[in-house]
Order: structure tokens, then C-alpha cells, then sequence
């Protein structure tokens, strides 16, 4: 069998399986997060490492929401040195120091992403939104919650801190595939990860729209018709979202 049939099956499989298991958990997330956005509350989204990615794939795109947040350490994603932003998401008390620039309140939302939820920067990230008041939702594997161990001097993981969480179905190592000698290979966290946080605004779409809310969506700039729709959007939310205008000089 082909090695791309093998993963059709894992990725086919796993996503069923967080469907199933899931589900529930997300409508009462998406519920919760229709409220705060109907009270002008912000969707905050963080992840570390290939966790920011989740934070990119919601923002400022066709059919996404305008109200959300991404929150972008750059020292904590890959592009200012790998090996660096690992080391970074171990130490204690460096993202509570980052996350100061960020308003965030008891009327926002902060989603952070984190597959094995085991290193200090999404534990203390998670614990600070709760602290201001935040509703706190994690999205991780718990089968690394239930099998590894903190690296957090509380001994907590994502899952422990965060007041609701998603299991994302990832399994230990994160990749599904093996062949002869080969270290195993094939990461699924990101196709989960996007299904979910996807499935999870759908539904807040829906919820927004049934609560007679117009869900504040961008439309695609590659189409006619769509630059007022935007700009109108973009001011509205560019002072709860500055990325949306930041260097904006047209």
C-alpha cells in the first residue's frame, strides 16, 4: 500500500475520532465564545512553535472572523531560530513578560494551542488569561496530558489550567507513520489542530447568527465587490485587532 493511502487513513480516522468524542465539548466552546463576541469581547489565539500556525489560519482570511486576535512572540515560532523557540517555550516566566503587551480581559476569550500542553510557555500562557478574567480554552492530546510528565514547576499541564479543553486525538511524537528503519514520520497535529479550530468558528458562526448577531466575516479580496465590505470591517475592529492595520500606510 501506498504511503499516502496509509496516512489517508490515519488522517480519515483520527478526524472522525475527534469528531465523535469531541463535538459536544466544541458547541459548548463555540457557545460560550458566540456571547463574548456579541458583548464586542476578542478571540485571542496563541501557540508556540507549529501551534502559531493555528493562530495564522484564523486571522484576517476569506470566510474568517474579524474578531479575532493572533498573538505573535516571534521568538516563540521557528523563523528567528528553531532550536531557540524550543528552548524559549521550557522557561519559566518568559511569556507571562510578553503577554503583558496584550489587553486582555474578563470579556475576551484566549485559545492557545499546544499538542503536548506539558511546557511552561502554554501553561503559564493559559493560567495568565485566567487570572485577567479570560475564558481559557486549550486545545491538546491527551495522551500526552495522561502519559508525560510537566515541565511546569506546578506539575500542571494545559489540560489541568485551562477552563475547558479539546483533545486534539494526537499521539505521542506526533507522527503516524513508520517504514523499515525509519524514525517515525508524518505529523497529524496540524490537520487536527485546523479541523478543530475551524469546526470550532463554524459553529460560532452559527451561533452568532441564530443569536441575530452578523458574524463580522472577511470576504475574499479577490473578488469584486469585496474592498468595502473589509475596509468596513477592518475599521471596526483595528483598534481590539491592531495587527488587522499595523504599517497600513494606504
Amino acid at each position: 500500500m501506498m504511503m499516502q493511502e496509509i496516512f489517508f487513513d490515519c488522517v480519515t480516522t483520527s478526524l472522525k475520532t475527534i469528531h465523535e468524542s469531541q463535538r459536544q465539548t466544541m458547541l459548548d466552546v463555540a457557545q460560550k465564545l458566540s456571547e463574548i463576541v456579541r458583548n464586542d469581547g476578542i478571540v485571542y489565539v496563541f501557540g508556540c512553535g507549529h501551534s502559531h500556525i493555528f493562530a495564522e489560519d484564523v486571522f484576517y482570511r476569506a470566510g474568517g472572523l474579524a474578531c479575532v486576535r493572533p498573538i505573535f512572540i516571534e521568538p516563540l515560532m521557528l523563523h528567528e531560530g528553531a532550536a531557540r523557540s524550543s528552548y524559549l517555550e521550557k522557561q519559566e516566566g518568559y511569556i507571562t513578560e510578553q503577554l503583558s503587551a496584550y489587553n486582555i480581559s474578563d470579556r475576551d476569550a484566549f485559545i492557545v494551542i499546544s499538542t503536548s500542553g506539558i511546557n511552561p510557555a502554554p501553561v503559564e500562557a493559559i493560567s495568565w488569561a485566567k487570572s485577567h478574567g479570560a475564558l481559557a480554552v486549550g486545545i491538546t492530546s491527551y495522551q500526552y496530558c495522561d502519559t508525560q510528565s510537566s515541565r511546569h514547576s506546578s506539575g500542571q499541564n494545559l489540560r489541568d489550567v485551562a477552563d475547558i479543553s479539546i483533545d486534539n486525538n494526537v499521539p505521542i511524537g506526533d507522527a503516524v507513520l513508520n517504514y523499515g528503519n525509519c524514525t517515525p514520520f508524518t505529523p497529524i497535529s496540524s490537520i487536527n489542530g485546523i479541523y478543530i479550530i475551524q469546526s470550532l468558528f463554524s459553529e460560532l458562526v452559527k451561533s452568532l447568527s441564530e443569536a441575530d448577531y452578523l458574524p463580522p466575516i472577511f470576504k475574499s479580496g479577490n473578488i469584486s465587490g469585496s474592498s468595502e465590505h473589509n475596509v468596513a470591517l477592518l475599521e471596526l475592529y483595528k483598534d481590539k485587532v491592531p495587527e488587522l492595520t499595523l504599517n497600513n500606510n494606504k
